[in-house]
């Protein structure tokens, strides 16, 4: 499953071995090989800003090359040149051979896709260490001695360069795992959702595309992935372009096709050939416009994704005010007329409210305190819809001390109105300033009191609306501390499959608090996640694993689950499991194992070695890599 921005390998894989010169068939003169090793040191300092996921890394390998310069230098410098042995020559060609895989991969964390460096960062992890590794290769042994190196030099820069690449081959994955989770239930939920929502604007967040260009630039580097792999990690590739689009959704943009060149609207595939001019295209969805300026649908999609600047100019919008612009819409006219290009009508709009959102939403949450029950539920009902899409009303809602209202009817003994106010709670949550609002106006406790006693969706709603509110470090304890551990863990238990959805979420994310970890041992999650394992069918295996993962970091916790017959568990799905499913399973185990010895002993008596041979051979990058940590521990535990 794991890609590559390096032509068709994965990004996982070291660089392909090159064959070695020979001492006598030099490739290049002394001269030109210490010129080149400059140069390429030169080409990766160039770069100076990298994508987030990976940021940390490249500076640490641009120090690192900044420390081996001086020794290239010297080199150059001595007078007269000093002939490099055969030895020093082939190092030294080793060592142009690692910069040029060093400044290869900085070049991609630099204009990389995004969405791919998160997804797959465990694997480009793996081309740091490989780099690392050639680097290392090239410098021990190199006779310094030989080549005139000073005592300097060599007792202070190489010493630290190979201190510094011993340091980073002992570093183990650091594997984000709120990220991955994020993925994960992003890839596998098809349903369009105020919980999904949430996590794709943390992902976008996360991932720097919120604005269009970055969704611009984002769209062209994975046309650019897509062209290098040339057909090659198909699942991959779907994977990226789907969340691709989900972002596109989020900030309000149309356009999804990104495999095409140009897309063309269907109405215009009958004459692919004319030049539209520029100024008769929407510049969010490209088409030609019907009700200029911009596109108005496509605008008004814009504005309430929450944008505030021009789509083309991205410069700040003086006004949110839209106004037709006659002028450009004859001119559209004319041409299409002249051209036969028959416009498309736009008969599903809906028709233009009357009553402005400023007038319309304070008086709905006047209405959500109506001593009328039929008033309530309109109202309640009203907001719940207005909350769901456009940032502008989730403000006008806040504004008109909406939250408060909400609050007040979480108890509320209509079932209905409680589960469209706990839902417009998770509406408004979208937007981080209100999560913190929505916790200090006391929803937490209510929300879960919701959860335990509510409908079948209002306790699906809650659950996904403590999720959100779970973003916040700081109610990430209030929920815990509120008794909100158990009753998710209830609706792992019993609830219905989209129900137990929105409790792992909510449970992984609170996990993520260390006191939280005790809590869910004591609300008797282990069964649970146990059970979960056991039914296929649920396809919440990886989401199991991710929470039995979270509870293995913690010492107290190792104890519980630690046991022979849920090694055996893991074993099994290492053996029958999807790739996800092994990945995570053999996470799980490196965990248990790396703390516990004889687990790690009952894991191999019960066949987990074969496993482990066959998976580091065939199995996804991030499984390989979790295989051979395993193999290694195998063989500490049997010596």
């Amino acid at each position: 499953m794991l890609s590559s921005m390096f032509g068709a390998r994965p990004a996982g894989e070291p660089d392909p071995p090159e064959p070695e010169p020979e001492p006598s068939g030099r490739q290049l003169s002394d001269g030109d090989l210490l010129d080149e090793l400059v140069a390429t040191v030169g080409a990766a300092q160039a770069f100076q800003e990298f994508r987030r996921s990976q940021r940390k890394e490249c500076f640490n390998l641009l120090r690192w090359l900044q420390l081996v310069l001086p020794l290239i230098e010297e080199l150059q410098d001595a007078s007269p040149p000093r002939p490099l042995t055969d030895d020093a020559h082939r190092r030294l060609a080793l060592l142009s051979r690692a910069f040029q895989a060093a400044r290869r991969l900085l070049r991609c964390c630099h204009d990389g896709s995004k969405i791919f460096l998160s997804l797959e960062a465990e694997a480009v992890q793996g081309r740091f260490r490989a780099v690392y590794e050639k680097i290392n290769q090239a410098l021990d042994g190199m006779p310094y001695s030989e080549i005139g190196i000073s005592d300097e030099v060599k007792d202070v820069q190489v010493e630290l360069i190979n201190t510094q690449l011993k340091r980073s081959k002992k570093r183990t994955d650091t594997q984000d795992m709120e990220l991955a989770m994020d993925f994960m239930v992003v890839l596998q939920d098809k349903e369009d959702r105020s919980a999904d929502r949430v996590i794709l604007e943390r992902l976008a967040k996360k991932l720097e595309l919120q604005s269009l260009a970055d969704l611009r630039a984002e769209t062209m580097a994975i046309k650019k992935l897509i062209n290098e792999r040339n057909g090659q990690q198909p699942e991959s590739t779907k994977q990226i372009i789907e969340i691709l689009n989900k972002l596109k959704e989020v900030a309000g943009i149309d356009e999804k096709n990104i495999l095409g060149e140009v897309h063309i609207p269907k109405y215009l595939e009958k004459c692919p050939s004319l030049m539209i001019p520029n100024d008769f295209l929407c510049p969010i969805s490209l088409e030609i416009m019907t009700d200029p300026t911009y596109e108005r649908r496509s605008i008004q999609k814009w504005l309430d994704a929450g944008q505030r600047t021009c789509p083309k100019t991205q410069q700040p919008l003086a006004h949110l005010s839209l106004a037709p612009n006659f002028a450009l819409k004859n001119l559209i006219l004319q041409w299409c007329e002249k051209n036969k290009v028959e416009m498309q009508t736009r008969a599903d709009e809906p028709p233009v409210e009357e009553v402005s959102k400023e007038v319309l939403i304070p008086s709905l949450v006047k209405d959500l305190s109506s001593p009328n029950l039929d008033v309530q539920r309109k109202a309640a009902k009203k907001i719940r819809t207005l909350s769901k899409e456009s940032p502008e009303d989730r403000t006008l809602i806040v504004d008109s001390d909406g939250i408060a209202a909400l609050v007040g009817l979480l108890l509320y003994p209509d079932k209905k109105i409680q589960d469209n106010a706990v839902t417009s709670l998770l509406n408004l949550s979208i937007d981080e300033a209100n999560k913190v609002l929505i916790a200090k106006g006391n929803a937490i406790p209510l929300i879960i009191e919701v959860l335990k006693n509510g409908n079948v969706e209002g306790q699906e709603n809650s659950a996904a609306t403590l999720f959100s509110l779970s973003m916040v470090d700081e109610n990430k304890v209030a929920i815990g501390a509120s008794g909100g551990m158990a009753p998710l863990v209830d609706l792992l238990k019993d609830g219905t499959i989209r129900g137990k959805k929105d409790a792992s979420t909510a449970i992984f994310n609170l996990l993520l608090n260390h006191q939280n970890k005790l809590r869910a041992i004591e609300a008797g999650i282990v069964p649970v996640l146990l059970k979960i394992l056991d039914n296929t069918k649920l396809g919440m295996v990886d989401e199991a694993l991710s929470i039995f993962l979270l509870l293995g970091s913690n010492s107290a916790c190792r104890g519980t689950i630690g046991t022979e017959s849920f090694v055996e568990t893991l074993v099994r799905i290492i053996k029958e499991g999807t790739p996800k499913n092994k990945e995570c399973a053999l996470s799980v185990i490196l965990e248990l194992g790396s703390h516990n010895n004889a687990l790690m002993v009952h894991a191999l008596g019960f066949g987990l070695q074969e496993h482990l041979t066959e998976i580091a051979k065939n199995g996804t990058s991030r499984a390989q890599r979790k295989a051979n940590s395993l193999i290694q521990l195998a063989q500490k535990c049997q010596s």
